[in-house]
């Protein structure tokens, strides 16, 4: 394979884990899946909450396709896939984890535009502590600010009412 396939499809990947991502979040985090995550709209204490589970069940496939590609003779193809998926990762731990929530220590600060639109869009979500209500599912992209501040009104009303339909 040549490696400007395998680099598209490394590329492709990342940007499809972002679609994958928000789905999942929004979707499995926040339905049925919020007994690990909600672990994460908590304080924590100590190192890890539950919700850390979900990045060994996301990194499975990678290192999956990883093995298959590389090991076991399958389609070249699914290297760069598993590492576009391993990658996807990397750059969520360091956006989500280490900037945003800050669980390793550092002094960097968000200066530009994109960061701080990330960081406070992160904020915003987690500005609702149930399943229910929340806005911004997304890791690498957010709508602006001003749109999710509009969203997160109408859904704390919703919300208020789901819990007190009288």
């Amino acid at each position: 394979m040549s490696l400007w396939i395998g680099l598209a499809l490394f590329l492709a990947t990342l940007a499809g884990m972002e679609a994958f991502a928000w789905a999942m979040h929004r979707w499995v985090m926040h339905g049925p899946g919020w007994f690990l995550h909600e672990s994460h709209h908590r304080a924590r204490t100590g190192w890890f909450e539950l919700n850390d589970l979900y990045a060994v069940i996301f990194a499975i496939p990678s290192i999956v396709l990883l093995h298959g590609g590389v090991q076991a003779g399958w389609w070249p193809g699914f290297t760069w896939i598993g590492a576009g998926i391993a990658g996807y990762g990397a750059i969520y731990f360091g956006f989500h984890d280490v900037i945003v929530h800050q669980r390793v220590a550092h002094r960097y600060v968000p200066r530009s535009t994109y960061m701080k639109r990330i960081v406070q869009a992160h904020r915003l979500h987690h500005a609702v502590e149930s399943k229910h209500g929340a806005v911004s599912f997304g890791f690498l992209w957010a709508p602006p600010a001003d749109e999710l501040k509009r969203q997160l009104k109408v859904n704390t009303g919703l919300a208020r009412f789901r819990a007190n339909p009288d």
